[in-house]
């Protein structure tokens, strides 16, 4: 009997599960999705330190999806209660018949049942196919070969999901059993004609609370943007963060109080159709909603801070990788070793004979000495770089040293600048295919393009700055650094090189290292990968056996630069979307659900706006207008927020990402929540529609 009403009252209530229904849908299919990268990484065929980056994904993917299914859990017993709240009077027509609370406490544990069997199934179906499109996207991602493609099922991921929503749905059967056991009859009976209490609110109070929120959320803007050189400690950001948090609950709290009565002095726009209905709905919704409506629009500027300040990153990185690894080879190893010395820890290294000795000798000599093949190598450059005591942070900046102090505190200020000569540079460059320099006899140049570095150089070279070097000064012949690096990166790291004339005095006694670039001398893909083991591999290459040997030689590949950053870029951007899906989704489903419960508890207001002569037509467009506003108004909020906010992540990640990749990242990420949460939105406006119509 019970069996068979549950799923009857499951069959007629399935227009208001719609909400339900599509949130844990969308969540189990992305929860599987995100967890079955183990599986379909076996079919890519890449490399091993690309193998390791993907399984760093996998196991940091397993942590954030215990964070994942939290939210998905409270946002599931959010909108069982949403459910159970909608049929109040239904409970209470049960019990009025003779049925206990216990009774009841089982039908909704069956109907619970019943939608969470049914949408985990549907879930898992679409997680299981979109999966196969996940695989593609790891494959290009990771510039993987995808000749081996084939269709793949994850049981672990079925499993972990599996297991993941049974303990959803137990928390949800135990707390529905304690909500309803605590309902009494005649609460049930009259839940229709419940209305929530609205405390009015002075309006004077609203407009002030209002103006010191704009306030705070304007100077909270000011410092993440205009002043970002002082945010540089976790205890100068997070007061900001609370602000924006503080400002953003004192905007909701302040906008229902004095909004209606700002709208009711243009009686134009206040008596236009049903616009006064419509306000007054919104204006009571604001106002019972303070702090979901904050914690949603701070979830959705999350989600658009994060999604498109990743997905930036990432299109950065990429970008610069061309750029910033023009060829196959780096090699360096310090010049001049002293017999000891001390490291930052304070801990005393003592240098062998052999090290001393090579440490004098260039790689070239270094590498014939071990009797390596230099036939595998071509366009083999080697250069002495130099520093000096003389040279240092605090010299260059001369004048601006004190002022610079103040606002970059922790730059280390004692270290010797990098200096090359103008020859040496150019023949790197040349091959590298970016500007060659020349200079004047007392002229010198900055290498510059790490952007924060970069204005503080700039600052410093347009008042004139005149280094010395061996007692002779040399005045800069740019009033800005000049774009260019001598080692390969991953994006533009460089932090300075001062580049000075063949003829500057610059001794033996002041190398401080000798660089070597090269190409491999190939042809085929095979060839090219046994070069890279050489230089790459950690148990059987040629300059670990180096390294094993004492010899402090060590390098880079354009290979290696460029698996790596693409992993980084991956392992952020999966992450980035997995949250920032997961945040669009509950942030959705909770406006959405209150909107169903409104129009629920309304509909008799609606039969009213029928009766004094509202036509269907007017009626479905102020409810359209009307949850509009509702979804519009924490996402606009939000969309300001991440203005501010994504320019400080990227004046964060300064030299990893840049503002001018952020426009295709703003269009995806636009794309990703218009789709998501315009579902959701026309879902809700059908379902209000649905439980609005006269019967």
């Amino acid at each position: 009997m019970l069996f068979k009403l549950s799923f009857n009252n499951m069959k007629k209530s399935i227009k208001d599960y719609a909400i339900y229904f599509l949130t844990l849908v969308l969540g189990v299919a992305i929860f599987y999705m995100f967890n079955s990268l183990d599986s379909q990484q076996a079919m890519l065929q890449v490399s091993q330190s690309q193998r390791e980056m993907i399984k760093l994904m996998i196991e940091m993917l397993g942590y954030i999806s215990v964070f994942v299914a939290v939210v998905l859990g409270l946002l599931i017993v959010y909108a069982s209660n949403f459910l159970i709240n909608r049929r109040k009077k239904e409970f209470g027509i049960y019990m009025t018949l003779g049925m206990g609370r216990r009774q009841i406490s089982k039908i909704i544990l069956m109907e619970t049942i019943f939608v969470g069997i049914i949408s985990l199934a549907i879930g898992l179906i679409i997680g299981i196919f979109a999966s196969q499109f996940m695989s593609i996207l790891v494959a290009k991602m990771f510039e993987a070969n995808m000749s081996e493609f084939q269709f793949v099922f994850s049981k672990e991921a079925c499993i972990k999901t599996c297991i993941y929503f049974a303990v959803m749905y137990i928390a949800v059967m135990f707390f529905n059993t304690i909500t309803v056991s605590r309902y009494k009859l005649i609460n049930l009976l009259n839940a229709s004609k419940k209305n929530e209490r609205v405390k009015i609110k002075n309006p004077f109070i609203c407009i002030l609370v209002f103006l010191i929120a704009i306030s705070l959320l304007g100077y909270a803007y000011w410092k993440v943007t205009g002043d970002f050189q002082s945010l540089n400690t976790a205890d100068k950001i997070l007061p900001l963060i609370i602000m924006g948090i503080v400002s953003t609950i004192l905007i909701f709290w302040s906008l229902s109080g004095f909004i209606l009565q700002l709208i009711q002095t243009r009686k134009k726009i206040y008596l236009k159709d049903t616009n006064m209905f419509v306000l007054r709905q919104i204006n009571n919704k604001i106002n019972t909603m303070v702090a979901s409506m904050s914690v949603i629009c701070l979830m959705l500027f999350m989600t658009i801070s994060i999604l498109s300040s990743s997905l930036a990153l990432r299109n950065t990185m990429q970008r610069e990788l061309i750029d910033m690894t023009p060829v196959d080879l780096n090699l360096y190893k310090i010049a001049n070793l002293p017999e000891k010395t001390v490291n930052r820890y304070g801990k005393e290294i003592i240098y062998t004979k052999e090290q001393i000795e090579d440490s004098r000798i260039t790689i070239l000599e270094t590498l014939k000495n071990n009797e390596f093949d230099m036939k595998v190598l071509k366009d083999i450059i080697e250069i002495p770089t130099y520093a000096t005591n003389e040279l240092t942070y605090k010299d260059f900046l001369g004048d601006m040293y004190e002022e610079t102090k103040v606002e970059f505190p922790g730059l280390a200020y004692d270290k010797t600048e990098q200096i090359v000569k103008v020859s040496d540079y150019n023949k790197i460059a040349r091959l590298y295919g970016i500007d060659e320099y020349n200079l004047n006899d007392s002229e010198y140049i900055m290498i510059c393009n790490f952007d924060s570095m970069k204005q503080i150089r700039d600052k410093v070279l347009k008042n004139g700055s005149i280094i010395n070097i061996a007692g002779k000064k040399y005045n800069s012949k740019y009033s800005e650094c000049k774009s260019g690096f001598i080692q390969m990166s991953t994006s533009h790291t460089n932090t300075g090189i001062i580049i000075v004339p063949d003829n500057c005095t610059l001794t033996n006694d002041m190398k401080e290292m000798s660089f070597l670039v090269a190409n491999y001398n190939v042809n085929t893909e095979e060839e090219k990968e046994k070069v890279e083991e050489l230089f790459s591999s950690r148990s059987s290459g040629f300059i670990q056996n180096l390294s094993d040997k004492g010899l402090m030689i060590d390098g880079f590949t354009k290979i290696s630069i460029m698996e790596a950053s693409v992993g980084l870029a991956t392992i952020v951007t999966f992450i980035a979307i997995y949250l920032g899906v997961i945040f669009l989704i509950a942030s959705s489903a909770i406006l959405a659900l209150k909107q169903l419960t409104d129009s629920s508890d309304n509909k008799q207001r609606y039969t009213i706006l029928r009766k004094i002569g509202c036509d269907e037509n007017m009626i479905n467009k102020s409810l359209f207008r009307q949850i509009g506003i509702f979804f519009g108004v924490p996402l606009a909020l939000a969309i300001i927020h991440s203005v501010f906010g994504i320019q400080f992540a990227i004046q964060m990640m300064a030299g990893l990402a840049s503002k001018n990749d952020l426009l295709p990242s703003v269009i995806a990420t636009v794309i990703i929540i218009g789709t998501i949460y315009g579902l959701y939105f026309w879902a809700t406006y059908l379902g209000s529609k649905n439980i609005i119509k006269e019967e």
